[in-house]
Parts: C-alpha cells; structure tokens; sequence
C-alpha cells in the first residue's frame, strides 16, 4: 500500500490539527494517579462534545453495546503504550459486562499511521464489531510499525477479502474522516495517545490497569471517575 499525494496532505493537515493541543488543556482537574503513583494530566470536557464522540463516522463500539459505563479510547495504531492499554482493557472488558470501549482511531504518529488507519476504517465498514475487535487486537500484539500492508494481512487474517477492503481504504472520502477524528480530539484537548474521555473527563495518556480499572470502579459506584470529590 504506497502513500499517494493525497495521503501526504492529508498527514500535513493532521500535523497543522494536532500541533497547538498543548496550549489548551487544564491539567489535574481531578487528582487521578498512575499505577506508578504520578499523577496524570486529566481536565474537564463539555457534556455536548463527549457525545459527540460516538457520532463520529468509522467509530466501533466493543464490550457491551447496551452497557452503562462508557470508555472512550484515542488511539494510533503505532503508539506503543495504546498496544500496552488494549490488553489491559481486553481483560476488563471481559471482567465487566457493564463497560463498552468506543474505539476512536487518531492518526496522529506518522505516514504509516495513516495508511494503518484507513484499513481500520475499511475494516470497521465492512465487518462487525467482534471482528473489528478481533482485528483490532490482532494489530495491537503484533510489534514493529504498523502500515497499511501490515494492516491489510491483518484483515485477511481475521477472515476479510484484502482486495475489498483495499478498495474502501482508498476512498479519499476517508481522508475527511481522520481528520473529523483528529478535529474532535483537538476540540477534546487530546494530548497524547492513548487517551480516554469517561464521564465528563478525559485522560491524557495510559495510567495503568489498576488505575483505569478503579476509575471505571468509581464511574460504576458513584457516576464520577472519583468518588466523594467535588463537583
């Protein structure tokens, strides 16, 4: 899979989109630590712009898709701690029938993130949920840089016809829906990748198993990312 002109645009344009995040987050809203006891950049975000993250085209839901406790990951297919984070949240996911992970694919590392993520989005148009997920995982056990060659053996591998899915890849109309992802997310002050938007917070970078699993603890205990804290 070759970056054509129009793919290089495209990461330009991301580039331009994602540079200024830095000067706009309000960091530690919430004093959430990391497993390693650090605590994490965290701020506030508008009810209206969290819902709109799920209304984004290309978008998959995993877990449960009625469940009550909804996590929201930003993630680039070349970011070694997003790798990191999918296992850990497999395992939740499996622990908890209430969480569903919307998956919000953020290329935002490169050309080969690009080209990786429009095979995502090829795929996430063409299979279901569980396959996307199966899929999804598949890329994140994987090591080395994921590009859309990688990405495609991986569809064939969870059943999908790389031919077909190639195709959809290519549409240029999905060079319009990374760049609403990355738009979102900038409007989200997302800052690094892995990021999480949960309950009126997002979370920027991976705090860890316990960490994150004590956050969808308190979400389900007491509808905040931490219990008997201000509001």
């Amino acid at each position: 899979m070759t970056m054509s002109p129009l793919r290089r645009l495209i990461f330009s344009v991301i580039f331009v989109v994602i540079a200024p995040l830095a000067a706009h987050a309000d960091e530690g809203v919430y004093p959430i630590k990391a497993d390693d006891g650090e605590i994490i950049a965290n701020h506030s975000v508008a009810a209206e712009l969290e819902s709109r993250i799920e209304k984004l085209p290309g978008v998959v839901v995993a877990g449960n898709p009625d469940g009550k406790i909804t996590l929201n990951e930003f993630y680039d297919v070349n970011c070694p701690y997003c790798r990191q984070a999918s296992a850990d949240i497999d395992v939740l996911l499996r622990a908890n029938r209430e969480l569903r992970l919307v998956l919000v694919p953020f290329p935002v590392l490169g050309i080969p993130s690009i080209e990786g993520a429009r095979v995502e989005l090829a795929v996430a148009r063409l299979a279901p949920a569980p396959t996307f997920y199966k899929f999804h995982r598949l890329l994140d056990e994987g090591r080395g840089v994921v590009d859309g060659n990688r990405a495609l053996a991986a569809a064939k591998e969870v059943g999908l016809d790389p031919a077909k899915v190639l195709q959809v890849a290519n549409e240029d109309a999905l060079a319009n829906v990374m760049i609403a992802h990355v738009r979102l997310g900038d409007a989200l002050s997302i800052q690094a990748t892995p990021a999480f938007v949960i309950k009126g917070v997002a979370i920027n970078g991976y705090p860890g198993p316990k960490s994150l699993a004590g956050i969808i603890a308190a979400v389900q205990r007491c509808d905040a990312v931490i219990c008997d804290q201000p509001r």
